[in-house]
């Protein structure tokens, strides 16, 4: 069985110094899901929330989503966000994030005090946002 160390257990943040700064700049990402019987992947664009540790998702009318449903069935999700750095150039930066997804209605977030995918971050990549 896997067992992960869970950073934020012991004050430490999986995240580095600039990740949060460039996730906290963005609006959008987009979580992916994978269904039970299909085993068919979604990939949907969400606004979402960070509290520095773990990102709230919702939506309109969330428990009616293919993407509530799939996480009550398999609640592994991941999560891109990603933009190009402001400029002329040609210069992708963003973040993939591997984790669990847990369904929460407790939460004051971006659209009210309403029900909410909590994401618990496991795993994370990202690309362009150190410098």
């Amino acid at each position: 069985m896997a067992s992960f160390f869970h950073a934020e257990a012991y004050g430490i943040s999986m995240f580095s110094e600039k990740e949060p700064e460039y996730i906290k700049s963005q609006r959008l990402a987009r979580i992916a899901t994978v269904s039970s019987e299909e085993m068919q992947p979604d990939i949907v664009p969400v606004g979402f929330d960070f509290d520095g540790a773990n990102f709230y998702i919702g939506g309109r009318n969330l428990l009616n989503s293919t993407k509530y449903k799939n996480v009550m069935k398999n609640n592994k999700v991941s999560l891109a966000i990603d933009d190009l750095k402001p400029g002329e150039s040609w210069e992708p930066r963003g973040m993939k994030i591997y984790g669990t997804a847990y369904v929460t209605g407790d939460h004051e977030g971006y659209l009210g005090h309403t029900t909410y995918l909590k994401i618990t971050p496991k795993k994370k990549w990202s690309w362009g946002v150190e410098a």
